[in-house]
């Protein structure tokens, strides 16, 4: 089976790491543009996808980097945080799924240009 690197957005360098299983961590601190960049080179013509937190999700939604946003919504409290879309321009969204739960909603846009 075929196992994608996965590039993590980090502050320092450090070495990539090796999983059981075949996937390998590999750590990128020149920006979201370079990790974007590299996880494309390796995907070829499948998809990448860019998994995160309001923080990263908003950088690349503030670049235009995103085609398609999927929402995963849990009705828990965890915190204070970054809010979604906190600092990104007015986005156009389509909404093109939604499943769920009784405890997640799940929700796909397109992103629209």
């Amino acid at each position: 089976p075929y196992h994608a690197p996965v590039f993590v957005l980090a502050r320092k360098e450090r070495e990539p790491i090796e999983m059981t299983g075949g996937t390998t961590f590999i750590f990128v601190t020149d920006g979201i543009k370079s990790a974007l960049s590299k996880a494309k080179e390796v995907a070829g013509n499948r998809n990448v996808k860019i998994n995160g937190g309001a923080t990263t999700v908003n950088q690349y939604l503030a670049h235009g980097l995103i085609d398609e946003l999927w929402l995963h919504i849990v009705t828990v409290t965890i915190g204070a945080g970054t809010r979604l879309f906190e600092g990104v321009p007015n986005l156009k969204l389509e909404q093109i799924e939604v499943s769920g739960t009784s405890v997640v909603t799940h929700i796909r846009y397109n992103v629209l240009k």
